[in-house]
């Protein structure tokens, strides 16, 4: 057998055996998209995708540019309801961590 590239084979998943198969992989990914410890996907789908500090909509296309922010600051703290969490986008995340550390706060005039 001969090797390509950096000398790495590329491994390539088995066919399915059946739809029945195929079926039980996608239910598979579903359910860890959704598990308790997926807090971004059940922050999302419980807040929406739009940022609550800018206000800017995001799609499924962009959805990469909206975090979870922990507003307590736990990030073991991932209550069912989501009342602990606030979807903002990366700009806006970035601006609530460096809150304090300049002893500028872009609020203040």
């Amino acid at each position: 057998m001969r090797f390509r590239g950096h000398g790495h084979r590329r491994l390539r998943p088995p066919p399915p055996d059946s739809k029945a198969s195929v079926d039980a992989l996608i239910d598979e990914i579903r359910r860890a998209r959704l598990a308790p410890d997926n807090y971004r996907e059940r922050s999302l789908k419980i807040h929406g995708l739009v940022c609550a500090k800018c206000g800017r909509d995001f799609s499924h296309h962009d959805r990469r540019l909206l975090t979870v922010h922990h507003k307590d600051g736990n990030h073991s703290n991932n209550p069912p309801d989501g009342s602990n969490w606030e979807n903002l986008c990366v700009y806006c995340h970035e601006d609530e961590h460096g809150r304090g550390l300049t002893g500028f706060d872009s609020e203040e005039k």
